[in-house]
């Protein structure tokens, strides 16, 4: 199902380290939404103006300490200018540097040197949201820091950017995605909070997706989003997360996107989704 009208790489593999899936069965739905990225699209080019990406500390009440977390300004940006803002999610294996190493920023400079975005910051936050949020030892573990970044984002980290840069403030001007584990939780907080985000974005979402009738118990509510994505990997062992979601959805008639792309559970597939989401959102 469609969404409302208006609305290769260096890493092979990623830090998310998804829980083995089970066995991959596609279906009739189960096909691309749109043409892949041009090749190429993830390569640093020579002779264009690039983003500033820059560490930034914000204190965290939820967590009790100080959090960092890396924001991406576009190229041209100016204090002068008033942005909306994509927030972007790691892995379970990952940090706020996930994205960066996996080359988010190279896909964007490239959008804005062919004049495909909308002019927005992107914050990569970290999202474990504990004392040591560093990716040691069994990240499976830490699965009450990954729901407790729900508050983190919406308490401390929200406020924070809107306060630090000129963003915009309303939830036209906010959007939400993340890849496998932050995939989840994009889901669900953003599903969960529709007053806050009119952009959600799932790539290859984790087992931490709720189940479907918890992730939209109000069909009504989901319709509120301007722009709903749910995409994976058609030999991603984790399909079934997003299958049951999209199914869900359409038997729901609550409108989205439900992209399958080629390949697995690696950036490959989530540099393509950066691509084709980042376009989308904001008009």
């Amino acid at each position: 199902m469609a969404c409302r009208p208006r609305a290769p790489a260096a890493l092979t593999t990623s830090t998310a380290q998804p829980r083995k899936g089970g066995k991959i069965e596609l279906g009739p739905d189960d096909k691309a939404a749109f043409p892949a990225a041009p090749e190429g699209f993830g390569r640093k080019r020579d002779g264009i103006e690039r983003g500033k990406v820059e560490t930034v500390e914000y204190d965290s009440k939820t967590v009790g300490n100080k959090r960092k977390m890396l924001v991406y300004t576009p190229p041209g940006y100016t204090a002068d200018g008033t942005y909306p803002v994509l927030y972007l999610l790691h892995g379970i294996g990952g940090d706020e540097t996930e994205w960066r190493r996996g080359g988010a920023d190279v896909v964007l400079d490239n959008l804005y040197a062919d004049q495909k975005l909308v002019p927005m910051i992107v914050v990569m936050p970290n999202g474990r949201a504990q004392p040591n949020d560093r990716a040691e030892g069994n990240v499976f573990a830490h699965a009450k820091a990954f729901e407790t970044f729900e508050g983190d984002l919406i308490k401390d980290v929200i406020p924070f950017v809107e306060k630090s840069y000129p963003a915009k403030k309303d939830r036209e001007g906010r959007a939400l995605a993340g890849l496998s584990m932050g995939g989840g939780q994009s889901l669900n907080f953003g599903l969960g909070n529709p007053d806050t985000f009119a952009w959600v974005g799932g790539f290859s979402s984790a087992p931490n997706t709720r189940p479907p009738e918890r992730l939209v118990p109000a069909p009504e509510e989901a319709k509120k989003l301007r722009l709903l994505w749910v995409s994976c990997g058609d030999k991603d062992g984790l399909i079934n997360v997003s299958q049951r979601t999209h199914a869900y959805l359409k038997d729901k008639q609550v409108p989205h996107v439900w992209h399958v792309d080629t390949g697995g559970h690696d950036f490959n597939v989530w540099k393509n989704d950066l691509y084709l989401f980042s376009q989308r959102i904001f008009r």
